[in-house]
């Protein structure tokens, strides 16, 4: 395919074939070394009923289910517009959650092994059930699902100034529990406050280097401090509910006259039944990934508390994987209530926006974005006039499959490497630290680097690892 360089940031291709819009990349060439598939779902994206501006992809783009990871489509909800469960993907929510220590790194040194064992054994992880709460029955996990955080924090699991900080108060509006599936709330019932596998951890931080002063005091972030930062979504809850309504969506296009070129496309108009089904069976695992990471923090809360004597707040938990309707500028200027899709991608709003909690107002949202097992973490922040629909990247995107990676190293290796650079790792398998070698993604700095490079989110600071729990 065409794929012309605009700017040193920026990459457009044309609209050819049935594409509605173009597809736009942020990356650098080296970024984009081996995305050909990526880029082919990049214009099968745009090709979707109601797209508008653009197909774009963030620069950790890479291979995923339908839309590419990395992805961000918008669709207008008046002239047709669609949504897609493959544009969310199956982990719902995913997210990422950073909490700042009242302590710092010197501090905090000698405090490091009893904190990293006392989190190895109060954080529940692996690919099957178990989790920080253990539910009484469908009726608590019902609340969950319509309250998220707001319902963890009133059930005891944190602080009310927690959910200022989360993303929507900490709950998606307009949940509706009665699309989520018997099957999707057994497999929920038993894994609320959990991390699940793969590329998920808490890891323990220091702000290595800050680079917007004003930003990171408004954040509430310093040179030096201690962090604890949380990557995980809805676990089996997420996972059935895009299962459930792909399926109903592959069924539904033909009665709407859609085609897709990839049936992992399924979609249907946003208005439909089925697409109001998703939306709402959609915001009810996004609210079970809220309240995930909410029993996390306060487990994380608990073992600071007992084995450092410190104190941890939210700094901010924000989703990389939803689809949410939202008002943006579309043709000369005008607003246009759109159904925009994240796929592997951050919202990253603008300084001034009126979602954004009062006192970071003027920061602009912060954007977190883990790295990888020893390597670097960013906090971002949104900017003005952020393309994409006010979005940015997620992490730093995978180049080598889990199989691929196990190949290459084994989780004892990793481990060693790990631990000869300081790094405390408490790991579930040592199978799943070969498959999530930092030699399998990106180099994130780069991605971070290509995102600020192509406008659309500042740097505020760098954080280094000083212990990671693994899935």
């Amino acid at each position: 395919m065409e794929l012309v360089e605009e700017s040193p940031h920026r990459y457009r291709i044309p609209a050819h074939g049935a594409m509605r819009v173009p597809g736009v990349v942020f990356a650098s060439r080296s970024l984009l070394t081996d995305a050909r598939q990526a880029l082919q779902q990049v214009v099968n994206v745009a090709t979707l009923p109601g797209i508008v501006v653009a197909s774009y992809a963030m620069p950790d783009i890479h291979w995923g289910y339908g839309f590419p990871i990395g992805g961000v489509a918008a669709t207008d909800v008046a002239d047709g517009g669609v949504v897609s469960p493959g544009g969310v993907g199956f982990d719902i929510s995913c997210g990422v959650r950073l909490l700042a220590a009242d302590t710092d790194a010197e501090a905090f040194r000698r405090a490091l092994p009893a904190v990293m064992d006392g989190l190895d054994r109060a954080i529940p992880r692996g690919a099957g059930p178990g989790g920080v709460w253990h539910l009484t029955g469908p009726g608590q996990l019902e609340r969950i699902l319509a309250g998220g955080s707001r319902y963890a924090v009133e059930e005891g699991y944190g602080e009310a100034r927690d959910l200022t900080r989360c993303e929507d108060g900490g709950a998606v509006a307009d949940a509706d529990t009665d699309q989520v599936s018997p099957r999707a709330r057994e497999r929920g019932l038993a894994q609320v406050g959990s991390l699940g596998s793969g590329n998920h951890f808490l890891e323990i931080q220091r702000v290595a280097e800050v680079y917007d002063e004003a930003a990171a005091d408004a954040f509430g972030i310093a040179a030096g401090q201690i962090c604890v930062m949380i990557h995980c979504g809805s676990r089996g809850v997420g996972h059935q509910i895009c299962t459930d309504h792909v399926r109903a969506m592959d069924r539904a296009m033909p009665r709407y006259g859609i085609t897709v070129p990839d049936r992992q496309l399924a979609c249907a108009p946003v208005d439909s039944p089925e697409g109001r089904a998703y939306l709402g069976a959609m915001a009810a695992a996004a609210n079970y990934g809220r309240a995930n990471r909410q029993l996390l923090s306060d487990a994380a809360r608990r073992v600071f508390r007992r084995t450092a004597g410190a104190r941890l707040s939210l700094v901010y938990d924000v989703s990389h994987n939803l689809a949410k309707i939202e008002s943006h500028p579309v043709a000369a200027g005008e607003r246009r209530r759109l159904c925009v899709h994240r796929k592997g991608a951050t919202r990253a709003f603008p300084p001034g926006h009126p979602d954004l909690p009062e006192d970071l107002r003027d920061a602009g949202q912060p954007v977190l974005i883990p790295g990888t097992m020893g390597t670097a973490s960013y906090v971002l922040a949104g900017v003005p006039g952020g393309d994409a629909f006010a979005s940015t990247c997620h992490g730093a995107g995978r180049v080598l499959s889990r199989h691929q990676a196990a190949r290459e190293t084994t989780g004892k290796e990793v481990r060693d490497r790990l631990e000869a650079a300081g790094i405390a790792v408490r790991p579930r398998s040592l199978r799943g630290l070969s498959e999530e070698t930092p030699e399998a993604y990106k180099d994130v700095t780069e991605v971070v680097a290509a995102s600020e490079g192509a406008g659309l989110c500042r740097t505020v600071a760098r954080l280094v690892p000083l212990g990671v729990v693994k899935g």
